[in-house]
């Protein structure tokens, strides 16, 4: 997986996913994980200026990393922090209600 994870692709897909979980706990689990593929935890906190001792505290499951130290992890990941807007949900009532609407029109 780590060998994977290698990819800035791959690493991006895979933290986007992680991202969309509930769990924040899965994120930072998923950031250590690419941290550790894209060369470990004190490789990344030399590229950051984070001590490694709070890069570890950071990227544990129980962590609350700033915006600031988020950004600089995936910077020194060779990744970006990207915001984007949510797909637009359609009310599953109302497209139950047409479809079955069409359906009686194409019967009649």
């Amino acid at each position: 997986m780590l060998e994977r994870l290698r990819d800035p692709q791959t690493a991006a897909a895979y933290l986007s996913a992680a991202a969309g979980e509930d769990d924040p706990g899965a994120f930072l689990q998923a950031l250590r994980n690419v941290t550790e593929a894209m060369g470990g935890i004190s490789k990344i906190a030399s590229r950051t200026g984070l001590n490694r001792q709070q890069l570890y505290r950071t990227l544990s499951k129980e962590g609350n990393p700033e915006l600031r130290s988020l950004t600089k992890i995936l910077d020194a990941s060779g990744l970006q922090f990207v915001v984007a807007a949510k797909p637009a949900r359609r009310n599953q009532a109302a497209t139950r209600r047409r479809a079955k609407g069409e359906a009686v029109k194409l019967a009649a």
